[in-house]
């Protein structure tokens, strides 16, 4: 199998990359925590370079690409640890894209491609856990449209965004809606997440929604796949820039008059942080190509994939705070924010034990060694 990138997805990356080096560094996401987590400049920024049109065709304005080249552009900003929620934007537009009525991919899908409007996926209830098929949120018919009433928790950037994808109960069964953040009815608390990233809890009260599919699980699924999978490459390049850092505050840091990158034991714990990041690696690529698999197939996949990626990242992290030392956990050395990324990334759409059981769950009669 031929895993070059295309000249085009290289040229993307070079782009992405050279953006995240020279107009993200780490002073500038600092004034981005204080001011509250979330620049609307930012990300206006990142849609100027195409990247919030990657899953939107053509025809509504956007760039058309796939999920190999959302893999590239998820790995360089996790290499910069981003804190605009561009994944967000990336579930939504593949979202709207498969399931909504022509009408509301006509009203949303340019305004997203543009930059315009941030959209963003609204799922999470306390007592759900990482469960999609439980469910809360009720919705009912309305006139012509439709309310939802919900409270659903840490949505990204909820109390930033313009609008949001809300699963919620109608008639019996799962379904879909878009509610903008404007409408009558909603509220939102606004706080800093562990990666000091700008969530909100979201509260609807028979807020005004817009229909998006009754075929609310399979979208939900397919919308946190997608995220699945977005997170694994931002993982991918959070770690690689982390195992870089470690590397070079090695070859810096002398103990006994010499660079401690000269201790053999230390040298065999980078390279075993080395070896987690390309396994990672690997299962982030199996996860972006399975993601036009049938449901049964790529819900394992993901799942699989983010087994892979939550102890690697674990690993990664706390091997990375070790071998930095006491700096490695202060709030003035870009190492520990890359560390508490990991840790939040390693939590998002389900944790790696979550994702064990549902690896286990999907185990047919012929897994095993005696297969």
């Amino acid at each position: 199998m031929d895993f070059d990138f295309s000249d085009d997805q290289q040229a993307l990356r070079e782009a992405v990359h050279r953006w995240v080096d020279k107009a993200y560094d780490f002073e500038r996401r600092k004034k981005i925590v204080a001011a509250g987590g979330f620049d609307r400049a930012a990300y206006g920024e990142l849609a100027e370079l195409g990247l919030a049109g990657l899953h939107v065709s053509d025809e509504h304005g956007g760039m058309g690409m796939g999920p190999v080249e959302a893999m590239v552009v998820m790995e360089e900003l996790g290499q910069g640890i981003v804190l605009e929620p561009l994944a967000q934007t990336l579930i939504c537009s593949a979202v709207l894209d498969a399931y909504a009525p022509d009408e509301v991919q006509a009203a949303w899908l340019p305004r997203i491609a543009g930059g315009d409007a941030l959209v963003v996926l609204a799922h999470q209830e306390r007592k759900a856990r990482y469960r999609l098929d439980v469910c809360e949120a009720k919705a009912s018919k309305a006139g012509a449209g439709y309310t939802v009433t919900a409270l659903k928790n840490i949505v990204p950037a909820g109390d930033q965004a313009d609008a949001f994808i809300v699963p919620a109960m109608l008639d019996g069964q799962l379904a879909l809606f878009l509610v903008e953040r404007s409408a009558q009815g909603v509220s939102t608390r606004g706080y800093l997440t562990q990666d000091e990233a700008r969530a909100a809890d979201v509260k609807l009260d028979n807020a005004p929604a817009t229909l998006i599919t009754t075929q609310g699980l399979e979208a939900l699924t397919y919308a946190v796949d997608v995220g699945i999978a977005c997170t694994c490459a931002e993982g991918v390049g959070v770690m690689e820039r982390f195992l870089a850092m470690t590397v070079e505050y090695m070859n810096q840091r002398k103990q006994f008059g010499v660079p401690i990158a000269t201790f053999q034991a230390l040298r065999h714990r980078v390279a075993d942080m080395k070896m987690q990041l390309e396994l990672a690696r690997s299962m982030s690529y199996y996860a972006t190509l399975k993601l036009g698999a049938p449901e049964a197939e790529r819900r394992q996949a993901l799942s699989r994939a983010k087994v892979q990626l939550g102890q690697a990242m674990r690993f990664v992290s706390q091997q990375g705070v070790q071998l930095h030392g006491g700096i490695g956990v202060t709030d003035e050395y870009a190492g520990s924010h890359y560390f508490k990324k990991l840790t939040q990334l390693e939590m998002s759409f389900g944790d790696t034990l979550h994702h064990l059981g549902e690896v286990s769950a999907r185990m047919q009669d012929t897994a095993g060694v005696f297969a």
